[in-house]
C-alpha cells in the first residue's frame, strides 16, 4: 500500500513549500532544507505558506513553474486530497493527504503520514510481528495511525474516543483489514485493554489528553503523536513509570523522508535530516 513511483526532474533550481494555518511552527523547512543541502541540490528552496483549507486550491493552482510539491499540514489535508487530480491508494483509504506532487498538468496526492507511523513503531525495536494496539482519539490523525498499524502487521486495535463518534475511523480500520473495537475513554474496561495491548498510541491533543493520563501508567509502550513541548503530558507519565516512549518527532521525521524522495526522485539523506531535526528541537 506504499506510494506510487513519482520521479520528478531533479536538475536545475526547484521549489517546494509547506501549506498550513498556522504554519510558522512547521519544522518541514528544517527537514527539507537539510535534505536538499545533503543531496547537493543547489538552487532548491522550501518555504512556509500560510493558508487554510478554503485557500489551498487557489494557492496550488497559482504555483510557480518550478514548484515540485507541497507538504500539507492541518487544516488543509482534506482539501489537498479533494483538489488532487490523482490520489494514492492509501491516501484514498485514510481520506486525507499530507503531500502533493506535481505530475504533468495536475497534482498527485499521497499520505506519507503512514510512513511516519510505521517509522515510529519501528523505533521501539521490539514490537511483535502482529502487534495489538489501543488508539486514543478518532480524529484526523487516527486514520493514518491505523494504516501504519496495518502496514506494521497489526491485527486487533481498540479505538477509544470521548464521544460515540468512532464510526469513520473504525470503518477505515476495517477496510485496512484490522479487527476494530470501539470504546469510550471513560469505559472502566479500557485500562485493562491498554495493559493487554502491545502499544498505546495517543492522538488526543493537549489539554484534552490530560483527563486520561491514568491510562498511560498501564501501557507497555507509548507512541504519542505530539512532540512539543517535550516531554508531552503523556510522555512524562510514561517516563515516570519507566515505559518506553516514542514521540511525534519520530513520526515527523519519517513522513518527511517520503516527501523528499517524492519531490527529488532521490533517496532521502536520513542521517542529515535526523541531525537537523534534533538540533532544531534542542534535544
Amino acid at each position: 500500500m506504499g506510494a506510487d513511483p513519482v520521479i520528478p526532474p531533479a536538475d536545475g533550481p526547484r521549489s517546494a513549500a509547506v501549506l498550513g494555518h498556522p504554519v510558522d511552527h512547521s519544522l518541514s523547512p528544517v527537514l527539507h532544507g537539510a535534505a536538499y543541502r545533503a543531496l547537493g541540490l543547489d538552487g532548491w528552496t522550501y518555504e512556509r505558506i500560510d493558508c487554510d483549507a478554503e485557500q489551498l486550491p487557489a494557492v496550488v493552482d497559482a504555483s510557480p513553474a518550478d514548484r515540485v510539491g507541497y507538504s500539507v499540514t492541518m487544516p488543509g489535508k482534506f482539501a489537498a486530497l479533494d483538489h488532487a487530480t490523482e490520489v494514492s491508494a492509501r491516501a484514498r483509504i485514510v481520506g486525507s493527504a499530507n503531500t502533493l506532487v506535481r505530475r504533468g498538468d495536475g497534482w498527485w496526492a499521497d499520505c506519507t503520514d503512514v510512513d511516519g507511523v510505521t517509522g515510529a513503531l519501528a523505533a521501539f525495536g521490539d514490537l511483535p510481528a502482529e502487534p495489538t494496539a489501543v488508539v486514543l482519539g478518532v480524529g484526523g490523525t487516527a486514520r493514518p495511525v491505523l494504516a501504519g498499524l496495518a502496514e506494521a502487521g497489526a491485527t486487533r486495535v481498540v479505538l477509544a474516543s470521548r464521544r460515540h463518534n468512532a464510526g469513520p475511523a473504525a470503518a477505515c480500520g476495517r477496510v485496512l483489514g484490522l479487527e476494530i473495537h470501539t470504546m469510550l475513554l471513560t469505559d472502566h474496561a479500557l485500562p485493562a485493554e491498554v495493559a493487554g495491548a502491545d502499544v498505546l498510541i495517543n492522538t488526543v491533543p493537549e489539554p484534552g489528553v490530560r483527563d486520561h493520563l491514568q491510562l498511560v501508567s498501564h501501557a507497555r509502550r507509548l507512541f504519542d503523536v505530539l512532540y512539543q513541548p517535550w516531554p508531552t503530558a503523556a510522555g512524562a507519565v510514561a517516563r515516570d513509570y519507566g515505559i518506553p516512549v516514542v514521540g511525534g518527532d519520530v513520526m515527523l521525521l519519517n513522513q518527511a523522508f517520503g516527501q523528499v524522495e517524492l519531490f527529488t526522485g532521490r533517496p532521502a539523506p536520513r542521517a542529515e535530516m535526523a541531525a537537523a531535526l534534533t538540533e532544531a528541537l534542542g534535544r
